[in-house]
């Protein structure tokens, strides 16, 4: 992949099975079971069996190493096996490196998994208890001894200059968690099943970090999700339709950090995702106009809004009015505000299922769709097309 020219990825691997575990404020088993039993169910969902996988990628995040994982699931030898980095980052990159060993003959059928228990267990929210010294981490003492010291507080910053910079006020948020809540309410599997919101409802949440109330951050949650992938041959002989590949990315931006790039010439976008926009579209042949439902990384609601710009779905400070509008479906799962926060993952399973034709929210005819990873951090995005 390069950030000047078209790569040849697309179209050689696809998405076979997924697979996840219920989405819970409490699972009551280990990490490593939420992973086997998503692992499970996505090879189930495939069609194929243990003996059948020769690759695992999952997020350095994760604390279920591939072999481990391998091990318990009763999967033999592996030829390949990778972690991406970044947090919710990764998720869509998972996918990218299974294509690419799928494409390259370094694997045949790939798993990629996320599984934690993130709300019984480590909650990413609480933001930063302890961190040993690292290169990475050095960007943070600019931040820490400020106060600002949770995701909620990090993306804070750069809400509060789209504001400024656009003349909004954080009602322009609300139109994305309503929008969530409403796929949500209508998805069984959804954490927030039955329960949409209004506008009215996220004015009157409280405050986290201004200009972020409480319903524009996302949940957290336990449970896993894993996702199978193989060579577009071998998925025509499988159960379900496959998901194509048709195009994936990863980027990061000039001046890039963790969650914390303030120190850029403008903080009102994601050039990070920009630079994965860029490369998709390049890549798809596709343009905006083309895609018939996104699934964007919801964790915090801002950052919704940032993307559908960067991906040139609408002007600067004009996604708002975008999302009101509802001139695309988006994240009708109910997304990691309304379904479960799965770092990324589920809503990739989402758009297999709108490109299989098997969504509950199921949007008519839906043959492409842009999937989306973790906003503020490196990143990735993917997009999905139907077989045929």
């Amino acid at each position: 992949m390069s950030v000047r020219a078209k790569d040849s990825l697309g179209w050689r691997a696809a998405i076979v099975g997924i697979g996840a575990t219920e989405f819970s404020k409490d699972s009551g088993r280990s990490e490593l079971k939420l992973a086997v039993e998503a692992v499970g169910a996505a090879l189930d969902d495939a069609g194929l069996s243990p003996a059948d996988v020769d690759g695992m990628v999952t997020f350095t995040m994760d604390t279920s190493p591939e072999i481990t994982v391998a091990q318990a699931a009763g999967i033999g030898d592996l030829s390949f096996f990778s972690r991406v980095h970044y947090g919710g980052g990764a998720a869509c990159a998972t996918v990218q490196q299974a294509a690419l060993a799928v494409a390259t003959g370094v694997a045949e059928v790939v798993v990629c998994y996320r599984a934690f228990n993130e709300r019984s267990g480590r909650r990413f929210g609480s933001g930063v208890q302890h961190r040993e010294p690292s290169a990475e981490g050095a960007a943070l003492g600019w931040a820490l001894p400020f106060g600002l010291l949770t995701p909620a507080s990090w993306v804070a910053m750069a809400a509060q200059r789209y504001l400024h910079a656009y003349g909004l006020g954080p009602e322009a948020f609300g139109h994305v968690a309503v929008m969530d809540r409403a796929y949500a309410a209508t998805n069984p599997a959804a954490y927030f099943h039955r329960k949409p919101i209004t506008l009215e409802d996220h004015a009157a949440s409280r405050w986290i970090v201004e200009p972020l109330r409480l319903l524009d951050c996302c949940q957290e949650t336990d449970g896993g999700q894993a996702i199978v992938v193989t060579s577009v041959e071998r998925a025509r002989d499988l159960p379900h339709r496959p998901a194509v590949i048709t195009a994936a990315a990863q980027g990061a931006g000039r001046g890039q950090e963790q969650m914390t790039s303030f120190y850029r010439d403008d903080m009102t976008g994601l050039p990070e995702m920009g630079v994965v926009a860029r490369q998709l579209w390049r890549s798809a042949g596709l343009a905006p106009g083309e895609i018939d439902v996104g699934i964007l990384y919801d964790h915090f609601t801002p950052f919704v809004l940032m993307q559908l710009e960067e991906f040139g779905f609408c002007g600067p400070g004009e996604a708002a009015d975008f999302v009101a509008e509802r001139r695309l479906p988006l994240n009708t799962h109910g997304g990691q505000l309304g379904e479960a926060y799965l770092h990324g993952m589920n809503g990739i399973a989402e758009a297999v299922r709108q490109v299989r034709g098997t969504a509950v929210n199921q949007i008519a005819d839906a043959a492409t769709a842009l999937v989306t990873a973790g906003t503020g951090v490196p990143t990735s995005g993917l997009i999905l097309g139907a077989d045929g």
